[in-house]
């Protein structure tokens, strides 16, 4: 667990989540490789491969049998810094910013924050992308009480206005953040150190559980124990709607594939052929039933913190989840004794997304929307209880270790 809450910490963007990662397969005998480059696959060998700094496929290549993919994301809402991001506020600094993602701001007020992200620099004549961290954090200063009798009954932030974090007395740049960069992406994000509460220390809080969670948990999964080829994809965006080179939208994964498949000399017929004997498993949080709130979730299908891994489903497939897939997962999750549940949202409430519809267009397989139950989703701080997260890693990992079989009109579902 302090391996997952390590990562949870220091991964404040998708760049430090994917240097993060970097550096965990690294140490498990993964080699890296890269688009640009010709890849040579061994039978039962290692590789990860990113795109854009902030997104990373892994795999255990396996030249026969099908894919069994995870896919999750690595970003979550924070606040972007703007080109020239210090202005001025009443004698003092702050930092102009805009909304990534559909975040909870008013959690933001009064927390640390930190800014994080990457740079691009020459260096040796080349432009290289560089993550960075700063060395300082800042904070966004909720307005008194005194000044805003409203607040208690009813407050909305304006991006613009109110969620300008405070920078300094003086300075008029990044300083060494930012020193000899040609450009910039940087974030202001929670700061704050993962903590246990409950009487037990069952419940674990901490930022970007949305959806870290589903990264380190996919990452841990992967084994060399299957016959079949392992993918953990881990793509960024999706908090903004996955449509970039490096988001579920994009090309990355489905040319992952095709690539993958290239080096087992499978022919194109024969990789279409993989993939619909393949199966995904689109990885993001779900909402757990709110103690205080209990009206906010459905009548039937309510998912709850300490139930185990969520499956869900959507009528108008908001959620990739069929009655096929949904009976897959489940004959998988029963024989390996992992505890699991229903959620679909109250019908009259609009529901969120995840990366799996949207991978859908690019890579059509046959798919499952799986999600650690969690509270206060898109919050600065979030929280899960410790014994779900566990029960995930065990789902996942009976996931990769079984074989799904496509015959006819039936699926064969092997341990």
């Amino acid at each position: 667990m302090q391996q997952l809450l390590d990562f949870l910490r220091t991964s404040y963007t998708a760049y430090q989540a994917v240097e993060n990662a970097k550096a965990l397969l690294l140490s498990r005998g993964f080699r890296e490789l890269r688009e640009a480059q010709a890849w040579e696959l061994e039978e039962g060998g290692s590789y990860f491969v990113t795109r854009g700094g902030s997104a990373l496929i892994a795999f255990i290549y396996r030249r026969e049998g099908a894919f069994k993919i995870i896919a999750s994301h690595t970003d979550s809402p924070c606040l972007k810094l703007k080109d020239a991001p210090v202005t001025d506020g009443a004698g003092m600094k702050k930092l102009n910013v805009e909304t990534y993602g559909g975040g909870l701001w008013y959690t933001f007020f009064d927390r640390p924050l930190r800014i994080a992200g990457r740079v691009v620099r020459e260096r040796g004549g080349k432009l290289v992308s560089e993550p960075v961290v700063s060395s300082f954090r800042v904070v966004i200063p909720s307005l008194a009480v005194h000044m805003n009798r409203e607040a208690n009954e009813k407050f909305s932030p304006n991006a613009q206005v109110d969620l300008l974090p405070l920078y300094s007395f003086a300075k008029e740049d990044l300083g060494q953040l930012t020193e000899g960069c040609a450009a910039f992406d940087l974030y202001a994000v929670p700061d704050e150190a993962p903590f246990a509460s409950g009487a037990d220390g069952e419940f674990i809080s901490a930022p970007r559980v949305d959806n870290l969670t589903s990264v380190y948990a996919s990452l841990n999964a992967l084994c060399g124990e299957t016959a079949e080829t392992c993918v953990a994809a881990c793509l960024d965006n999706e908090e903004v709607g996955s449509l970039t080179a490096q988001g579920a939208g994009g090309d990355f994964l489905a040319n992952t594939l095709r690539r993958i498949s290239a080096c087992g000399k499978r022919t194109e017929e024969e990789h279409f052929r993989t993939l619909a004997s393949s199966f995904l498993i689109s990885l993001d949080n779900a909402h757990a039933i709110h103690p205080n709130h209990p009206e906010k979730c459905d009548i039937t299908n309510k998912a709850a913190l300490g139930g185990g891994v969520v499956v869900k489903g959507h009528a108008n497939r908001a959620y990739t989840t069929d009655a096929v897939s949904a009976a897959v997962i489940r004959t998988i999750f029963r024989r390996a004794n992992v505890r699991f549940q229903s959620f679909f949202n109250r019908s009259d409430m609009r529901s969120g997304g995840t990366l799996g519809a949207v991978s859908q267009g690019k890579v059509s397989i046959l798919s499952v929307d799986l999600g650690l139950p969690q509270l206060a989703m898109h919050s600065a701080v979030e929280t899960f209880a410790a014994s779900d997260y566990a029960e995930l890693e065990r789902a996942l990992a009976a996931f990769f270790r079984s074989t799904i079989a496509f015959a006819g009109d039936g699926v064969t579902v092997k341990p």
